[in-house]
């Protein structure tokens, strides 16, 4: 295909900067071989924990495994441990210990039986919370207006790439016919990797992750999940889990994961529109309580923006161009079942007069701590 009227991958230094796999190694391993032993009995006491945390870019993942001798019941049960922050973004060499404090627990899919995954936030030497760790404001502003019921139901959507970093299954050196018959298609030509796709869905739902539904997007080789309905800040851990699970799986088939909001110019991007609601809005006569909050997030549209990737709103400086089903990142508007505007009431919610609102801002790569406080503070606490 021509490269004419599709914009180039290489403008995108974002998506070139990472390292380029001419063959992914992991492609090539035999997956067959790993069930020897992972049937092999274990001491009945013992569990593995992986403690995952979010790294110093506030949008990539580390973990790592430490073997418990008892069955954790709540995440309090697991010890504080650390890791070298100064390997991560997070501390100097030279005082480089920091902290790991378990969160969220969830059922292993990987190894399975009692072993767990562990969603955690990270803290500085003297205890203060990392300059990526937005999930204790987030529960701060959480305590405060719990009594709201405060849902989020987050629409994640990613782009696949293959080890040389282009879309995966996208020709080499060219484009994919033109965007149309890729969103929610089904054929050979039209979807890629559902196999990974389907796998992503089943250990969500296995681990505990409220993944609600899943679809092919628009550009071939970009997915959606949508996690929630999830209260508070359960929503961030409940993303950023399902988020690693797919990168985990990813990693299993040789393929990338981006979260990038727009690695190809004249394509659609990829973003996390964040479906809001409170107790209020999604009872009788609730749109008045969403036309409210409405209003209050126009008067802090671009406070709003800042937030709503890792750069302050320069990675959606790329996506929100007020093309591509996309509003323009600079103007706040909203509508009736309008893709295209920065705040969307569904049709359904318009003739019930309740239920919610859907924030089409937030950037694929977002830290959904960041978002989830931004709506509770900006709609509930006035603040």
């Amino acid at each position: 295909m021509s490269d004419a009227g599709h914009g180039k991958i290489e403008d995108n230094p974002k998506i070139l900067s990472g390292p380029v796999l001419t063959n992914s190694p992991n492609a090539v391993l035999s997956k067959s071989l790993l069930g020897r032993y992972n049937d092999l009995p274990l001491p009945g006491d013992k569990v593995l924990a992986t403690y995952i945390w979010i790294d110093g870019t506030g949008e990539h993942l580390r973990c790592k495994d430490r073997t418990l001798s008892f069955i954790p019941k709540r995440p309090k049960d697991l010890p504080v441990w650390n890791f070298d922050g100064s390997s991560t973004g997070q501390a100097d060499g030279h005082n480089s210990d920091t902290y790991l404090v378990p969160r969220a627990l969830y059922r292993d899919p990987f190894r399975r039986g009692n072993h767990l995954l562990v969603m955690c936030d990270t803290y500085k030497y003297n205890m203060e919370p990392t300059e990526s760790n937005h999930r204790v404001k987030c529960q701060e502003a959480y305590e405060k207006c719990k009594d709201d019921e405060p849902w989020f139901g987050i629409e994640q959507e990613y782009i696949l790439l293959d080890s040389d970093l282009r879309p995966f299954g996208w020709p080499p050196g060219g484009f994919p016919p033109p965007q149309g018959p890729y969103y929610c298609g089904v054929g050979a030509n039209k979807v890629f990797a559902r196999d990974l796709v389907e796998a992503h869905y089943k250990c969500c739902l296995y681990a505990g992750v409220p993944i609600s539904g899943t679809n092919a997007e628009v550009m071939p080789s970009q997915w959606e999940f949508q996690v929630g309905p999830s209260v508070g800040v359960t929503a961030g851990d409940d993303l950023w889990m399902a988020r690693y699970i797919l990168h985990r799986l990813a990693e299993e088939y040789g393929v990338i994961v981006t979260f990038d909001p727009k690695p190809v110019q004249d394509w659609n991007g990829s973003g996390a529109h964040t479906n809001f609601s409170t107790k209020k809005m999604r009872e009788e006569n609730g749109i008045i309580e969403i036309e409210k909050a409405i209003d209050k997030l126009s008067k802090v549209h671009m406070k709003h923006i800042k937030v709503y990737d890792p750069r302050g709103g320069k990675d959606n400086e790329r996506r929100l161009t007020g093309l591509h089903e996309t509003a323009s990142i600079n103007d706040f508007s909203a509508g009736v079942a309008n893709r295209a505007s920065s705040i969307r009431i569904p049709r359904a919610v318009a003739e019930e007069k309740k239920g919610y609102l859907e924030d089409r801002r937030p950037a694929s790569n977002c830290d959904p701590y960041a978002v989830v406080d931004a709506l509770m503070r900006t709609c509930i606490l006035n603040e």
